[in-house]
């Protein structure tokens, strides 16, 4: 069985300062709300007069973004993209998170690649049998992956008989960077959206930016930034903890062992996602670097 290291979706957001005829408005506006958002335990808490109603559509906003990009929701686009090989009109959202995840494919020379969910689905068969596949299985998963495999325009996405999709290697972050949004158009200033990647406008509401701890023990300050953390054993496919959620399309092995976390920022949180998960699976930091500097403003934070 797969154990996950996600646990917590917090997002806080404060408004931008009020003029002194509006403040009474503003008394009591603070709204802590907890319950499920993306198969983990959320948290919102928003400083707004209209607080109660924006959580319910940063809520909304969540679940149809999930509606697109899930793969355990059966309806959801991508699940029937998987299911069918074909999807007619894609929304919006599914285009454009496979467009971001075509350009760090790119850059990673293939590394990152969501093509790879025959592989991931052999492997978590495997380990819910107690075992692992064996080199003929691998191989045979492998021949269903390839991104050029794949036709993408906007009038439909068409993958070869065999082929299945995954976005979890980017999805999270996308997710965040669409509430980050519309938390900014309700007119919130100062917020931390964390879906297990971080996404930050603004500052702390007391003042500063906001600090983060890295895993590798270090520390970060983050200001209109998104940052994502990769750790190849983070998620493991098996109970013993060895065979980790990252896998390399070229062998369709679990990441190797050679980097045990990498923290990546960005400008969006969906970038420094798949940035992180690719660079688990490159062989030294100056491949890592390479690959980041396709992209402008993007860092590696840490790496271990």
């Amino acid at each position: 069985m797969m154990l996950t290291r996600r646990r917590l979706i917090a997002i806080s957001a404060v408004m931008a300062a009020l003029p002194a005829t509006t403040a009474r408005a503003r008394a009591g506006a603070v709204r802590h709300w907890t319950g499920q958002a993306l198969g983990a335990r959320a948290s919102i808490r928003l400083d707004h007069p209209e607080a109660e109603a924006i959580t319910a559509r940063v809520m909304a906003e969540i679940d149809r973004l999930e509606n697109v990009l899930s793969l355990y929701r059966p309806q959801s686009a991508l699940s029937r993209l998987n299911r069918e090989g074909h999807l007619d009109a894609p929304p919006f959202e599914l285009l454009e998170c496979l467009s971001l995840a075509g350009a760090v494919q790119r850059a990673s020379g293939g590394r990152f690649d969501p093509t790879v969910q025959p592989l991931w689905a052999l492997w978590a068969e495997s380990a819910a049998s107690g075992g692992r596949p064996d080199a003929r299985a691998i191989e045979e998963a492998r021949r269903k992956t390839g991104w050029e495999k794949m036709k993408l325009d906007a009038a439909a996405v068409t993958l070869q008989p065999g082929m299945a999709l995954t976005l979890n290697g980017i999805g999270q972050g996308y997710v965040a960077d669409r509430v980050a949004t519309l938390l900014e158009a309700e007119g919130l200033t100062d917020i931390l959206i964390d879906t297990g990647e971080l996404r930050a406008l603004g500052g702390r509401p007391a003042g500063g930016e906001w600090p983060v701890r890295l895993e590798t023990g270090g520390h970060l300050a983050l200001r209109q930034r998104a940052l994502a953390t990769s750790a190849p054993l983070g998620t493991t496919f098996d109970q013993a903890g060895r065979d980790g959620h990252i896998l390399d399309p070229a062998t369709g092995m679990p990441a190797p062992a050679k980097w045990r976390s990498i923290s990546v920022s960005a400008s969006t949180a969906a970038i420094a996602d798949a940035l992180a998960t690719a660079a688990c699976l490159m062989p030294d930091t100056g491949s890592i670097l390479a690959m980041i500097g396709h992209f402008e403003g993007a860092r590696l934070d840490a790496g271990v």
